[in-house]
C-alpha cells in the first residue's frame, strides 16, 4: 500500500550532483530522497521521462523505504568501472576512479562521434585492463543492425564480454544475435527489459543472451528478480545514474539474486565529483547495506528551489498515478 503524500513529502530532499564528466547527456544528476520505515530510497527518473514511466521508480523508493527486502546471499557485489564517451587519451584517468575493477563498460555509439572513436576508446581500455580485464559495450540501442554488426566486427578483437542493446527493437537484437553467433559475442538487453511492456519479450524471442536489470525502473526488488526467474537468463544488475542511495538498493538487488556471474554496473557513484554518502568501489566492490546520506552533503548540494519544487510536483503526480492502480 503506498504511504500517503504528505508522509513522502515529510522527508523528501531534493539533491543536483556535479558529474567528473559529462555522462548520458547529463553533467548535473538531480535526485530526490526520502525516508521511510526501512531507510532511505531514492526517486529519480530522468527528467525527460513521462510521469507514467516515472511512477514506476516511485514504486522501487516507496517498496525499498517501506517494506522489509528479500534476504541478501551476499554482502559485498564486485562492480564494473564505466568508461563515458571520453577519447582514448582519458580512459586510464577514469579507470583510475574505479581501484580494483577488473571489468570495464566503455560507452560506444554516441552521437557525433565515429567508430573509429569507439574503437580507439575501447582499445585503451583493453590496455589499460591487460589481457585478463573484462571489457563490455553499451550502446544504448543507438546502432541499427548493419551498423552494430560492423561495429561488432571492428570491435571483436578486443574480446568483449558481452555488447549491451546495441539496437533499439526485440526484432533487430535477434537479428543481429544470429548474425554475429559466430563471433561469441553475447548480447545483453537492458532497454528492452527496463522500458518495454512486456519486459521477458527479449527472452522469449531468443534475442538476448543475458538481461540488464535496474531496482528503480523495474518497480524494486521483487519486480526485478520475478523479471529474471521468468526470464531464465543470465543477470548483470545496473544502476541509472543513481546517488549512493539508489546503489545500494541496486546493491540489495545483486546480493539477493540466486546466482551472479557477472560484475554489476554499481559503481558509477565515482563518476560524482561528490555523492550524497560514500559508496564508490574499493578494491573493486561495494558493500551490501543500506546507506544514510550525509546531512552536510546534503546540504551542500541541494537542488536549487525551483529544481526542487519541479521534483515534488512530480513526486505529487506519480503518487496519484500509484493510488489510482491501487484502486
Amino acid at each position: 500500500m503506498t504511504p500517503d503524500l504528505k508522509d513522502l513529502l515529510s522527508t523528501a530532499r531534493v539533491v543536483a550532483l556535479p558529474m567528473t564528466t559529462r555522462f548520458r547527456g547529463v553533467d548535473m544528476r538531480e535526485a530526490l530522497l526520502l525516508e521511510g520505515p526501512e531507510g532511505w530510497a531514492e526517486f529519480s527518473p530522468f527528467v525527460e521521462y513521462g510521469d507514467a514511466e516515472a511512477s514506476a521508480w516511485l514504486r522501487a523508493a516507496v517498496d525499498y523505504a517501506w517494506t522489509p527486502q528479500p534476504a541478501a546471499r551476499r554482502d559485498s557485489i564486485r562492480v564494473n568501472a564505466t568508461i563515458p564517451s571520453v577519447t582514448a587519451a582519458r580512459v586510464p584517468e577514469i579507470l583510475a576512479r574505479f581501484p580494483g575493477c577488473r571489468t570495464a563498460k566503455v560507452k560506444v555509439a554516441e552521437p557525433g562521434q565515429h567508430l573509429a572513436d569507439d574503437v580507439a576508446r575501447v582499445r585503451a581500455a583493453r590496455e589499460a585492463l591487460g589481457p585478463e580485464g573484462r571489457i563490455r559495450i553499451d550502446a544504448n540501442a543507438a546502432w541499427n543492425v548493419d551498423e552494430a554488426e560492423r561495429a561488432l566486427h571492428a570491435l571483436a578483437e578486443f574480446d568483449l564480454e558481452y555488447a549491451e542493446q546495441p539496437c533499439a527493437t526485440v526484432e533487430e537484437l535477434a537479428e543481429l544475435r544470429g548474425r554475429v553467433k559466430y563471433m561469441d559475442i553475447p548480447i545483453a538487453a537492458d532497454e528492452s527489459v527496463r522500458k518495454a511492456e512486456d519486459p521477458i519479450a527479449v527472452a522469449r524471442a531468443g534475442a538476448a543472451d543475458l538481461v540488464i536489470i535496474k531496482a528503480q525502473p523495474l518497480g524494486g526488488i521483487r519486480r526485478a528478480l520475478d523479471i529474471v526467474a521468468e526470464a531464465g537468463l543470465p543477470a548483470v544488475v545496473s544502476s541509472a545514474l543513481d546517488t549512493a542511495v539508489g546503489l545500494s538498493q541496486g546493491a540489495a538487488l545483486a546480493a539477493a539474486l540466486p546466482e551472479l556471474d557477472h560484475d554489476c554496473g554499481l559503481g558509477t557513484g565515482a563518476l560524482f565529483v561528490e555523492d550524497v554518502a560514500e559508496l564508490s568501489p574499493v578494491d573493486g566492490a561495494i558493500p551490501v547495506g543500506r546507506v544514510t546520506p550525509d546531512p552536510a552533503r546534503l546540504a551542500r548540494h541541494a537542488a536549487t528551489a525551483d529544481r526542487t519544487q519541479w521534483w515534488l510536483d512530480r513526486l505529487a503526480r506519480c503518487h496519484a498515478l500509484l493510488a489510482v492502480s491501487e484502486d
